[in-house]
């Protein structure tokens, strides 16, 4: 069977192929009624279906939006990115995900490969933008958004939450119970990354700490964001001589791993240690006992970054602080912390 094009509907429509464009991009130029349905009825005739890698060859634009996360098995970045998915489909678009693995060659060849395929925008979650993706953004004068994280590379529209405050709201919170102190499971050892969330839940235990009079000193650990590295670090930290009386870590993954130690160790919680993180991801909710932890407006966020990256005028004029788009951070409150 032939494939049917455009040139079959205007011909069954008795219109011309220039106005079958029109009906089916829903512009640039309007239809009358009549002639609208007319050509709905030749395309459910026929049974035409729009060429849309032809249409975007032609336009040199698609109706995808690229978004790049540093690992889509963490629950953070897995719910982020259905946030953003589901806000592109409001808005008509569809989203290709690409895992940078916290890999900076992994996140230039993902921005390289989505850039070539002339995405209408691009969302990045990047960990530490490094110069060689600063200048694959600036080749291609692409329009992007950096989200969760706002890396110096590059000075693009950010949309982040208020991640140190949200860490000193935690960390108060603890110590408000009369802890002696609060222990912290923060990032791997590296630079503190300006812009980057860890560093910020870090320094936001850092200044509770210092407002309460209490030391930091060796009371920081270093363990990946993931709950299955945290976990075999909770397990010597827990089974030591120095156990902390109450921890906060910097990302709910991390307190995941750490309330499974404790159990293994048959630490009570909070009877025995209370534990706070940062995210309010969904499993939050179902730990045992249920996770105090710091809620993002995941939803809120990914619908201003794609409203962001898909309006006219992304790349606006002023300060750094002015184009920066931050969602405040709330606690929320459960057993793991001592309340309840």
């Amino acid at each position: 069977m032939a494939k049917v094009t455009r040139d079959d509907v205007a011909r069954l429509a008795g219109t011309s192929t220039a106005v079958v464009s029109y009906v089916i991009n829903n512009g640039p130029r309007p239809v009358a009624p009549a002639t609208r349905e007319r050509v709905l009825a030749a395309i459910k005739e026929l049974g035409y279906r729009p060429d849309r890698v032809a249409q975007a060859m032609a336009s040199r634009k698609t109706e995808l939006i690229g978004l790049i996360v540093p690992d889509a098995r963490q629950p953070f970045f897995g719910e982020m990115a259905h946030a953003v998915e589901q806000a592109a489909a409001e808005r008509g678009k569809m989203v290709l995900v690409g895992n940078s693995d916290y890999v900076a060659e992994r996140e230039v060849h993902y921005l390289r490969a989505f850039l070539g395929m002339r995405v209408s925008g691009l969302i990045l979650v990047s960990h530490a933008l490094n110069d060689n993706a600063a200048a694959e953004i600036d080749a291609w004068d692409a329009r992007v958004v950096l989200l969760h994280e706002r890396p110096e590379a590059i000075d693009d529209v950010s949309v982040v939450t208020d991640d140190l405050g949200g860490a000193q709201l935690a960390v108060r919170h603890l110590l408000e119970h009369g802890y002696e102190y609060v222990a912290c499971v923060g990032g791997i050892a590296e630079t503190p990354l300006v812009g980057d969330p860890v560093s910020d839940h870090v320094e936001g235990w850092r200044r509770a700490m210092q407002e309460a009079g209490l030391s930091t000193e060796g009371r920081l650990f270093e363990a990946p964001y993931n709950r299955y590295d945290a976990y075999g670090i909770a397990l010597e930290l827990l089974g030591g001589p120095h156990r902390p009386p109450a921890i906060f870590c910097s990302t709910d993954d991390q307190a995941i791993g750490v309330l499974r130690a404790a159990r293994e160790l048959r630490i009570d919680v909070p009877g025995e240690l209370a534990v706070a993180g940062f995210d309010d991801v969904k499993e939050a909710a179902l730990t045992d006992p249920p996770l105090t932890t710091v809620a993002t407006d995941r939803t809120g966020m990914a619908r201003a970054a794609v409203d962001l990256v898909l309006d006219d005028g992304v790349r606006v004029a002023g300060s750094r602080r002015e184009r920066v788009k931050q969602f405040p951070s709330r606690l929320v409150v459960r057993r793991s912390c001592g309340c309840g």
